[in-house]
């Protein structure tokens, strides 16, 4: 049974078609990944299905009752809010109803009513029914799951980053009991004991859902069928992820040698008409020319953007980048133990450890942004660094990336920002909308644009791989080897350090504090 029919779907940015007449049914029980390249309308395609946007065409119909929980890492947070009472909103309609009972004990209490009693044991036996007196219990489950214990349950939601909002509004999610979730990357900010946790549970949901993300070996674990997002069209393939993953090449290939084909055929029949146009074979040449008109021509499966990076550098001449000596960081009391490296000439160094060990912390920690709590972190005097935070936070989320740039670089032309956005793989549509509507993957895109206009000799990179894609992965992976200078890494992915760093520092082994 479907519990989502989508029919002639149409949407478009400015001068970019997303999708065309794009067809396909979730059905209950399915788990659905959805693949595709930065940018083609992976999470626009979420939002249309949650009528946060509207699409150009289109019949979209949810089977009437289901309730949808959205990862929406967007949502707005009263402010004050502690992270235990904004899991206790999963709860609200309980609590109110609770809330409801215990007004009518009271009533019955003053007038001695029995209807308001055989109300009120009404709505006992539905708390009882909805395991309301094992809210507590539950909600600790999924704190511990997600690894939410290391956060804080009075920690102030105002106050977390980014990484640690999102594994919030995931753990609330969970705790709602959707009967079908929609995630967009939900395993950007997870180390592998809570992405073990979260597989375990999707695979334990007897609901159905929708999964963006750019981890194939997640998606292999929790899903029964992908939608792959790719040129212009949405085309879902069944089967376990490798099943349909194969599927799906499948398909390009032979839409790629049917492509050939007919371009060969056109190449034909276009040297034909030019050489019979006005001899004894114009009659012929003019109906080749109809039927070119008439055809049906087919796309080549290579429309997609390729991104590449080059970052700027600035000649030094020390041999001591960058030392740090005895480094105690850390907020109301220190995460690690005191922390001693040096990072050499040219060297590249990764930073790894389960999150929230104090990665984050560390490194704002060497560039002077939180203050040590003891011990130096010293630059050579020529360094010349170049930061990218993880964080997706703008001053303005209306502003355009265009925008953005020229606020922040005013001499530079359009021409120049448009060029180096289409490098990073941004297209002229992306660069004109607001930089609040992109994907993650697209804002990662401009963020590392604004590192290309800053010629440095040492790049700290915190988590530049959330969000992006495999090809985009690689090209900022090459970039970072290409680069001559220094630079200190942190990601979740192991693989990215393959090749890349000459040293890791194991920060888990420093923590003061258990996992």
């Amino acid at each position: 049974m479907a519990l989502l029919s989508v029919s002639n779907l149409s949407m478009s940015f400015a001068d970019k078609d997303l999708y065309s007449d794009a067809t396909f049914q979730l059905n209950k029980g399915e788990h659905m990944g959805i693949v595709g390249q930065n940018g083609v309308g992976k999470s626009t395609l979420i939002k249309i299905l949650t009528n946060k946007q509207l699409p150009l065409t289109g019949d979209i119909k949810w089977q009437k009752g289901t309730k949808i929980g959205y990862l929406d890492q967007y949502v707005n947070i009263p402010k004050g809010m502690t992270l235990i009472d904004f899991l206790h909103t999963a709860f609200s309609d309980l609590y109110n109803m609770n809330q409801h009972m215990s007004d009518l004990y009271m009533k019955y209490a003053d007038n001695m009513d029995e209807k308001l009693l055989e109300q009120a044991g009404r709505i006992q036996e539905q708390l009882e029914s909805r395991n309301f007196y094992d809210i507590d219990t539950e909600v600790e489950q999924v704190i511990n799951g997600l690894g939410l214990d290391d956060i804080g349950r009075d920690q102030t939601i105002s106050e977390m980053s980014g990484g640690q909002r999102s594994k919030i509004i995931l753990a609330k999610l969970i705790l709602e009991h959707p009967d079908v979730i929609l995630l967009d990357e939900p395993t950007n900010y997870l180390d592998t004991a809570h992405i073990n946790w979260l597989e375990d549970y999707l695979n334990s949901f007897d609901g159905a859902a929708m999964i963006i993300s750019h981890d194939y070996d997640f998606l292999e674990k929790v899903t029964n069928c992908i939608v792959n997002v790719a040129f212009g069209k949405v085309t879902k393939y069944r089967g376990d992820f490798k099943s349909a993953m194969r599927q799906k090449d499948e398909k390009e290939m032979t839409q790629q040698r049917e492509y050939e084909k007919q371009q060969e055929e056109i190449s034909k029949a276009k040297t034909f008409i030019q050489k019979n146009k006005a001899g004894s074979h114009s009659n012929m040449a003019k109906s080749r020319e109809k039927m070119l008109k008439r055809m049906n021509v087919i796309e080549p499966p290579s429309s997609n953007i390729q991104a590449s990076f080059k970052f700027p550098y600035a000649d030094t001449g020390s041999q001591n980048a960058l030392v740090v000596d005895q480094l105690s960081v850390g907020y109301d009391r220190p995460l690690l133990r005191p922390v001693t490296f040096s990072v050499n000439t040219d060297q590249k160094v990764g930073l790894q450890g389960f999150n929230g060990v104090g990665k984050s912390t560390l490194i704002k920690s060497i560039l002077g942004q939180i203050p040590a709590k003891g011990g130096e972190a010293d630059f050579s005097p020529s360094a010349k660094v170049n930061y990218f935070s993880q964080d997706l936070v703008w001053p303005n989320r209306k502003m355009t990336p265009l925008q953005i740039i020229q606020d922040k670089y005013p001499k530079l032309t359009q021409k120049e920002i448009r060029s180096q956005l289409g490098r990073c793989g941004l297209d002229a549509a992306n660069a004109m909308k607001p930089i609040g509507e992109l994907s993650g993957g697209e804002q990662t895109k401009v963020k590392l644009a604004l590192m290309e206009f800053v010629p440095s000799n040492f790049l700290i990179m915190d988590e530049p791989t959330n969000h992006l894609d495999d090809e985009t992965k690689n090209a900022l992976k090459r970039a970072i080897i290409k680069f001559p200078g220094n630079a200190i890494i942190v990601s979740h992915e192991a693989s990215f350090y393959d090749g890349l760093v000459d040293k890791t520092i194991d920060v888990e082994k420093l923590s003061l504090t258990k996992k």
